[in-house]
């Protein structure tokens, strides 16, 4: 791991100031990106069996690298102090290179939105200089034991040396990121109350698993993560009911979106690409060539302005969040009214954005006929990516939580209070 100095020194193409403009941030990571993409398709048809299939280690960590993960790390402790609109913008165009590996960041950026909400501490700059240093965060909460995300299995519990650490066991799903990561951000059952805190990704007793078998987004490394007997220092564990409410279950949502709006323009970028060297076209055509064909042009206009219009959407709720993040005092949390308003943009851009994007991950085959479908140009991973990432938190639920925002002034942020009065076992 290298911190600021180095890692800009180390790459001559890098810009070497850390800044929070977002013209010069782009400048910064537009390189790599450009790399990323250039391998994305060959990645993606070398994806298909769980377990056996090689994990894009190099371009995360380089990713790391160049400072990418201390994005939103503030200015004077060594980070970029990226606004949330600057961070969608740049998850979005990393997500049109490959939304895999954009994806796969979005536990650590969640983690560190944590790491930002809380009061001053030693703990707090601890974590901070380890994100600097380059430390990648996994994420690993959810289980496929209970029925909801509120419900797990795994505990953590004293060890039979009193004066010990305590213990940790139990078995995780939908592990985004983990196997990249250095450090696993869980939460567990302690005597019937939910916790969190986080372990070395290799601690041992920490075992992780490609076994993600989804038929899209395949190299996230979305699998299991074991842990068997894991030692936990008990004074890193917090109860989930006291930490204040704030933006963070708006943030993994919003974070989800910019995958998606970075999808929409690989879409669009790709439809470009593929008519324009194009000589081949129909008898029915209305020109020699597909590129100056005007139904092509009117399918490419509609793919363009489907990538801008999903990106708008994410860009201005990220917009309402970083209002409510604004608000934020450290141990009380944010404005809960404002919260409420920027949790309901989230949703109604999602209901917008996931619909949006699928169509265009279709429409995109209009533009090329059989010749599209060529396996070694792997188009059909933006549908099937794409599909992946809207089924994570279906758009059903929200189109009823905002109709009753609309109606009734009811917004999301009264589930997440009724979850932290009454605990997970009995919400």
């Amino acid at each position: 791991m290298t911190d600021a100095t180095t890692t800009t020194a180390a790459d001559p193409s890098l810009p070497a100031a850390p800044t929070s403009c977002l013209a010069d941030l782009r400048a910064r990571f537009a390189p790599l990106f450009e790399r990323i993409r250039e391998g994305a398709v060959e990645r993606e048809l070398a994806s298909g069996t769980p377990g056996d299939r090689p994990l894009p280690h190099d371009e995360v960590r380089a990713l790391a690298d160049a400072g990418f993960g201390r994005l939103r790390v503030p200015t004077d402790r060594g980070g970029f102090g990226a606004t949330l609109v600057e961070l969608t913008h740049l998850v979005a165009d990393l997500a049109a290179a490959d939304s895999n590996i954009a994806h796969l960041w979005r536990g650590h950026f969640g983690y560190t939105e944590l790491v930002l909400l809380r009061p001053s501490s030693p703990g707090r700059d601890e974590w901070l200089q380890r994100i600097v240093d380059g430390a990648i965060i996994g994420n690993a909460t959810s289980e496929r034991t209970g029925t909801t995300l509120a419900d797990i299995s795994t505990t953590v519990r004293p060890s039979s040396d009193p004066d010990g650490d305590w213990r940790l066991d139990g078995r995780k799903f939908y592990s985004t990121g983990t196997l990249y990561s250095d450090w696993i951000y869980l939460a567990a059952d302690r005597s019937g109350e939910r916790v969190t805190f986080a372990v070395p990704a290799d601690a041992p007793g920490v075992t992780g698993v490609d076994d993600w078998d989804g038929f899209g987004q395949r190299l996230t490394a979305s699998g299991t993560t074991v842990f068997d007997d894991v030692a936990v220092d008990p004074s890193l564990i917090s109860a989930y009911r006291d930490a204040s409410l704030s933006h963070i279950q708006a943030f993994y949502q919003l974070y989800l979106l910019a995958v998606l709006a970075g999808i929409g323009q690989a879409v669009a970028d790709d439809a470009v690409a593929f008519v324009r060297p194009r000589t081949r076209t129909y008898i029915h055509a209305n020109a020699a060539t597909p590129g100056a064909d005007p139904q092509i042009l009117a399918v490419i206009g509609r793919l363009s302005a489907g990538a801008f219009t999903a990106r708008s959407l994410v860009v201005a709720a990220a917009g309402m969040l970083d209002e409510v993040v604004a608000t934020n005092v450290p141990g009380s949390g944010v404005d809960h009214g404002l919260l409420d308003g920027a949790e309901n943009a989230v949703y109604q851009a999602q209901i917008e954005i996931g619909p949006r994007v699928l169509r265009s991950a279709s429409e995109l085959f209009e533009v090329g006929g059989a010749s599209a479908a060529d396996r070694t140009r792997a188009l059909d991973r933006h549908w099937r990516n794409a599909r992946v990432v809207a089924s994570h938190n279906p758009a059903v639920y929200k189109e009823r939580l905002v109709g009753e925002y609309a109606l009734h002034g009811r917004g999301p942020v009264d589930a997440w209070e009724r979850y932290h009065e009454v605990g997970p076992t009995k919400f």
